[in-house]
């Protein structure tokens, strides 16, 4: 079961939430008001991409950079 990040749009509070099936928004409610004006928000995941001898924390993929080669 996922951890999905969730934003209330009228106490602002950011909680996490167990979901147990996707798509189902509608029944996640806010952990201090109540409130299911809630969003889904992107969170920093918490893996590690290993490749050879070095770990690259993933959060550092994340980022643009001119040096990246994208644009």
């Amino acid at each position: 079961m996922p951890i999905y990040e969730y934003k209330c749009n009228d106490c602002k509070t950011n909680f996490e939430v167990l979901v147990s099936k996707t798509g189902d928004d509608e029944d996640i409610k806010c952990n201090k008001c109540g409130s299911n004006k809630v969003r889904k928000t992107i969170s920093a995941s918490s893996f590690r991409i290993s490749s050879g001898r070095s770990s690259i924390p993933a959060g550092a993929l994340s980022g643009c950079s001119s040096k990246s080669g994208f644009s």
